[in-house]
């Protein structure tokens, strides 16, 4: 099996990988927010990206939907502790997205990309077009009252 899909079965797992998976995932948010967060205006905005994989289950996704699942409950800690200056934060959850994450295999593997598409209301995989809007209309000063929610953008996956 390819590396980059080998850390996802839980079962072959590897202490290092699940490390690497928590220092890229979730530790490394934690103490870039932290860092930030003196240079964060009062009245900023906070996105964290979290995955689809957090609402329904995909075998082999375990230990990484997992860090996901930690970035949703600490965006929720993050929301209510920065409430006092007016910080909002909240957690973008991209479905199947088109890109080279776990080596391009939903842009590049006809057969997963036909098969993800049947299982999305919208009939298609994603494009990393799609998510950028989301995350701009939640850093806009227009959706300066939504706070401490996960914002699924996977075209209506596994509905």
């Amino acid at each position: 099996m390819p590396a980059y899909l080998y850390y996802l079965e839980r079962e072959k797992t590897t202490e290092e990988e699940l490390d690497n998976l928590y220092q890229v995932h979730f530790k490394g948010v934690f103490f870039l927010t932290q860092k930030l967060l003196p240079l964060i205006n009062d009245g900023g905005r906070i996105v964290n990206i979290s995955t689809g994989l957090t609402r329904f289950a995909v075998p082999e996704s375990g230990p990484y939907a997992s860090m996901k699942g930690a970035i949703e409950v600490l965006t929720r800690y993050m929301a209510k502790e920065l409430g006092p200056r007016g910080i909002t934060a909240n957690v973008v959850a991209p479905g199947a997205i088109a890109t080279d994450f776990s080596g391009g295999v939903v842009r590049d593997n006809p057969e997963v990309n036909k098969h993800i598409a049947e299982m999305t209301a919208l009939g298609r995989v994603g494009q990393a077009d799609d998510v950028g809007p989301m995350i701009a209309s939640l850093i806009s000063d227009e959706n300066r009252w939504v706070n401490a929610q996960r914002i699924e953008v996977s075209g209506g996956m596994f509905l």
